[in-house]
């Protein structure tokens, strides 16, 4: 705050996860306004709680700090700052300036992990899940939450069931395999996310606050405050993390909660990046097949130098952001194994630009994907034309068993099938053209008992085994149960901000 430029002007340079990408509620998350609206917020809340517990802090002192915890002059804490070379003690100089009577009695036996993790924590909390405490209160309507997640899962649950029973070709190895259904498909890319949702919520319950714990976490500060009475000292750490919305608070501390609650956030956001990276990978590759597109809007240019080309640019962008989400795990877990004894300042410059830039991220590639769920476009006669293609070498088995019912030998009739489809692999092959094994079938009089069969042996659908039914039952049996706690946000449509 102290250093960097005019962060508007296009003389400076600013993050493209705020400038392009990022929604603005999330942009307003981690602002400096939320951030130290949300810091006045705490000192606030510990001064109410040690009031109530007897310190001599008058009713006076506390609506003055309540009547301003909108009035922020970032530009005196910005010269603070920059004069005390430490960021908290700016501010409390900057709220102390506005509220001259209660002055002496902000930020009283606290440290300033007491406004920097806590706020961290309010931060990440607000992420998974809608946090009524807030300062500036986040709402299940709003994309930074679970919430946002839910209706991905819930568009594409819609896509899966409409699409239940459109046999395509399967791919294993990107190699034609078995035929499955576009629904069916389309449910191991809700299947991952649904993993991401329940871990979103198991980190969501497990998250705690630091609370009021002091310079080493022993709550030294507070015991003298409250001379000794160990009770007023819990009870204090109980009412300020109830204030700010949370059930539990660690018991044990450093001067810092435990870094390991970063690793559990941002390894649940990279499982997260994980996921999404494959499914619009997938939806890239359907793309180039000319099966499956994403969105492409009447006025939008594919490239510069090809204007008739269509790039899955929305994908891509997803697959990009993803990555990068993917990789930031790697500073708190770095972090962690280096945080001496009970604490040392290194992790602070780190954690300022991972966990921001993670949850920007995430809120970004979710943001998009479900702006690419809404306006899925599936190609079936170009699904069928291909499997047309394959389909003749998958059905060669139920042609012998078929000739082996009418009174064929098993042996004869495989050689015979071989032979064929040999020559049909040299037509695809060495000539380009389309598959003729059933051309060479119906001409082959040796087929003659099977030749009314062959339609119903090449109906696609008899190919597919349970996908439909598999579709349905996951669909009824863990998808729309997960979901149910967000029907109210469903209806929230996907935004891009470029």
């Amino acid at each position: 705050m102290a250093a960097g430029g005019d962060h508007g002007s296009p003389d400076t340079y600013r993050s493209p996860l705020a400038s392009r990408y990022a929604s603005p509620e999330m942009c307003f998350v981690f602002s400096d306004r939320y951030k130290f609206r949300t810091w006045r917020q705490l000192w606030l809340w510990l001064a109410e709680a040690e009031q109530t517990l007897g310190l001599p802090i008058t009713d006076e002192q506390i609506q003055e700090m309540k009547s301003n915890l909108d009035n922020i002059d970032f530009k005196m804490a910005a010269e603070e700052e920059k004069r005390l070379r430490h960021d908290v003690m700016a501010h409390v100089h900057t709220f102390g300036h506005c509220c001259p009577n209660a002055a002496g009695i902000i930020h009283l036996g606290a440290t300033s992990c007491y406004v920097g993790d806590n706020t961290g924590l309010i931060l990440s909390s607000g992420f998974i899940t809608a946090h009524c405490s807030l300062p500036f209160p986040l709402t299940d309507s709003s994309p930074v939450s679970v919430s946002q997640l839910a209706r991905v899962i819930s568009r594409l649950a819609d896509f899966a069931k409409e699409q239940a029973n459109l046999p395509t070709l399967g791919f294993t190895h990107f190699q034609p395999a078995q035929l499955t259904t576009v629904g069916k498909r389309c449910c191991l890319w809700i299947q991952d996310l649904c993993m991401d949702l329940q871990n979103l919520r198991r980190v969501r319950d497990d998250l705690r606050f630091r609370g009021v714990k002091g310079t080493t976490g022993t709550q030294a500060s507070f015991l003298q405050l409250f001379e000794g009475d160990d009770h007023k000292v819990e009870q204090l750490d109980k009412m300020v993390t109830e204030k700010a919305g949370f059930k539990r608070a660690f018991i044990i501390t450093g001067q810092t909660y435990t870094r390991k609650v970063d690793i559990e956030v941002l390894s649940v956001l990279a499982s997260l990046g994980a996921s999404v990276h494959k499914i619009c990978t997938d939806i890239r590759l359907l793309a180039n097949l000319k099966e499956m597109e994403e969105p492409f809007e009447k006025q939008q240019i594919g490239s510069s130098a090809m204007p008739y080309k269509r790039n899955p640019m929305r994908s891509e962008r997803c697959c990009s952001l993803a990555r990068h989400l993917m990789t930031l795990v790697m500073d708190p877990l770095q972090t962690a194994s280096v945080q001496w004894f009970e604490r040392t300042l290194d992790d602070s410059a780190n954690r300022r630009i991972c966990l921001a830039e993670a949850f920007l991220t995430a809120d970004t590639i979710l943001n998009t994907l479900q702006n690419v769920s809404e306006g899925l476009v599936v190609y079936p006669k170009v699904i069928e034309r291909r499997i047309r293609q394959e389909l003749p070498f998958m059905a060669t088995e139920n042609i012998i068993m078929a000739m082996v019912k009418a009174g064929g030998s098993r042996q004869d009739c495989h050689e015979k099938i071989r032979v064929l489809s040999q020559q049909a692999a040299a037509v695809v092959k060495q000539e380009g053209g389309d598959n003729d094994l059933i051309e060479r079938i119906q001409a082959d009089a040796y087929f003659s008992p099977i030749h009314s069969q062959l339609d119903r042996l090449l109906d696609p659908s008899s190919f597919t085994g349970r996908a439909s039914q598999q579709v349905q039952r996951f669909l009824e049996e863990e998808v729309y149960p997960l979901l149910k706690p967000y029907e109210s946000v469903m209806k929230v449509k996907a935004e891009l901000c470029l």
